[in-house]
Formats: C-alpha cells, sequence, structure tokens
C-alpha cells in the first residue's frame, strides 16, 4: 500500500488515543520505519500488522477500527490533503457515491502505481444505493464503510450501510447496501 495509507492509519491513533499509544504501537509491530513516504510503495503486511497490533492494543475489534479509519481518511486526510479532488468528486453524497467508479481514475494521476479497488454502483431509489467493491486486498471491506460514512459527515447526509455480501472467489468482493435517511 502507498505510505499515504499508513501515514493516515498514524494520524488517526496519534490523534484520536495520542502520540505514545502510536509509539507502543510501532514498538509492539517491531516497526523500523520512522517515517512513511505518502508516494512510496510498502508491503501490504506492514499496514496489516500494523492494523491489527493496534486494535489488539486497542482492545478494539479490528473492523471497528478500520470503519474509523475510513470515516477518518474521508473526513480528515481526503479534505486535508485532497480537498480539491474530494470537492470535484460530487456536489452531494449521492453524486459522489455514484462517480466512486471513475475516482480512482483521478487518483491514479497523483499515484501511477496505485493498486486500487474497483467499485460499482446502482441506484436502486432516491434513498437508497447498492455499492459493489472489488479488491485484491481481502479484510478492507469495514474501511470502505467507513469511507461511505465518512462522505455522509461530509455531505452532511445521515445514512446507514449494510453489508448483505462478503465472498472471497479470485478477488475480494462486498456488496454494501446504503440508505439515506434524510
Amino acid at each position: 500500500m502507498h505510505g499515504i495509507v499508513n501515514q493516515a492509519f498514524q494520524g488517526l491513533i496519534t490523534d484520536k488515543y495520542g502520540a505514545e499509544t502510536w509509539s507502543d504501537i510501532k514498538r509492539r509491530c517491531s516497526l523500523s520505519i520512522d517515517y512513511f513516504i505518502s508516494n512510496e510503495s510498502y508491503d501490504d503486511d506492514i499496514t496489516y500488522d500494523i492494523i491489527a497490533i493496534a486494535a489488539e492494543f486497542l482492545n478494539i475489534d479490528a473492523n471497528e477500527l478500520l470503519e474509523e479509519f475510513g470515516i477518518y481518511w474521508v473526513t480528515v486526510t481526503g479534505m486535508e490533503k485532497y480537498g480539491d479532488l474530494m470537492r470535484a468528486g460530487g456536489s452531494n453524497f449521492t453524486h459522489f457515491v455514484m462517480s466512486l467508479p471513475n475516482f480512482h481514475n483521478r487518483i491514479m494521476l497523483i499515484f501511477p502505481k496505485l493498486n486500487p479497488p474497483e467499485f460499482k454502483v446502482e441506484q436502486v431509489s432516491e434513498k437508497q444505493l447498492i455499492l459493489h467493491y472489488y479488491s485484491s486486498r481481502e479484510g478492507l471491506s469495514s474501511f470502505v464503510v467507513g469511507i461511505i460514512k465518512g462522505l455522509g459527515i461530509i455531505y452532511d447526509t445521515p445514512i446507514t450501510t449494510q453489508r448483505i455480501l462478503s465472498e472471497k472467489i479470485d478477488f475480494q468482493h462486498d456488496i454494501i447496501e446504503i440508505n439515506i435517511n434524510n
């Protein structure tokens, strides 16, 4: 994964739990990297290890932590580092989610070696969307749920989500139902 992901996770832990907690997690991971470079690629196992050890250290379910990270990714990292790109993603929550299938094409202009997930979105009604998430990486669908919830926060749109399918074939495929509650 790109260093920006690890930087953002470090930011979440530091902002919410303190710098000392991050130092403890880093020490438990035997992480020798002092600073992640945002556009540098790192082995996925580093990220998975950091998240697993952080969840254990904080006594939080890893999926809850990933969801929290997804929210942070959008509301903090996305808006601080890529605000213009985020604002260009859509004028409202539904528009942004409907444009997700094309979003990573724009991101790849910044990170050409990116191995992004793919999205397919169906608009069932004005108040319901179905998001298909496809990834070569397993175990990150809770992060995607957090991203969707973070978009709800940014667009001041109350939503609920429900994962209705999670399967591993040659790739990870999750289907997430999104209900708009306004």
